[in-house]
């Protein structure tokens, strides 16, 4: 990506140079990413989610759960 070609091998590049820290290192093919989603965990995900029944989900009540006040902490006295 930011390498320039030092020396060539017929049509190939043999050796090129970073252009970031211009170090010298063998030419080395070009290898695709690793897909982002792996299409087994997708598959696994699907099944689980074939094997959930909707209507055995927790009911969620209308009203909500009164949360306790945070105790109040003693205030320091001022510096004189």
């Amino acid at each position: 990506m930011n390498h320039a070609i030092v020396s060539l091998l017929g049509a190939e590049p043999a050796k090129v140079r970073c252009r970031t820290c211009y170090g010298d290192h063998d030419y080395r093919r070009e290898q695709p990413p690793p897909p982002k989603v792996d299409p087994r965990k997708q598959a696994l995900f699907n099944e689980v989610l074939a094997k959930v029944d909707p209507a055995a989900e927790a009911v969620v009540s209308a009203e909500p759960t009164p949360v306790a006040a945070p105790e109040k902490k003693p205030r320091r006295k001022a510096a004189k």
